[in-house]
């Protein structure tokens, strides 16, 4: 019985992984950080089939990486990046933001703390291998945006450029 509900909870906690992940290359598509063709929907459903299926394909060549303390450095890289995205409300105070976390700068510090101690911890004891590999990850992240932007500069390929970004200055600018 334990192991039944047990495999039902990880189906259900990656279909949950799966939709979300999909939803964020859609999300970034609309923003212009990806190609359009992130964006398409299905007519039926509205559900994003390209990003999908790209997240399935990042998906399927992940599951091959081992699941050691590969998932859990990469998940603790991944909250810690989430959490240092706290400091943009300090920095940016004028940006407008549709969603606000409501506390403080010192309250949302002392929120982050103690998870940040566990999730450093984890990334402090991970092996050579497991720091490599997710440098490597990290390294590809930070190349694929690099091409993203040449391949918007020199339209190469074809973003949505509905997008308006507001500069600090307050000036308006399509992206």
């Amino acid at each position: 019985r334990k192991g039944g509900g047990a495999a039902i909870s990880s189906i259900g906690m990656f279909k949950a992984q799966m939709s979300s992940g999909s939803f964020q290359l859609l999300g970034m598509a609309e923003l212009s950080l990806l190609p359009a063709v992130f964006a398409r929907r299905t007519s039926y459903t509205g559900t994003p089939w390209v990003a999908i299926a790209a997240s399935t394909v990042v998906m399927i060549a992940v599951s091959f990486l081992g699941f050691d303390h590969v998932a859990n450095f990469l998940y603790s890289l991944g909250t810690l990046l989430e959490f240092a995205s706290f400091w943009l409300r300090a920095k940016h105070l004028m940006l407008k933001r549709p969603y606000r976390v409501p506390l403080s700068l010192h309250a949302l510090v002392a929120m982050c703390a103690v998870p940040s101690g566990f999730l450093a911890y984890v990334c402090v004891v991970a092996r050579w291998r497991v720091s490599g590999v997710a440098a490597g990850l990290s390294a590809l992240g930070v190349g694929w945006h690099g091409v993203m932007r040449v391949c918007r500069a020199r339209k190469l390929l074809k973003f949505n450029n509905a997008v308006v970004a507001v500069h600090r200055e307050g000036v308006e600018e399509n992206i």
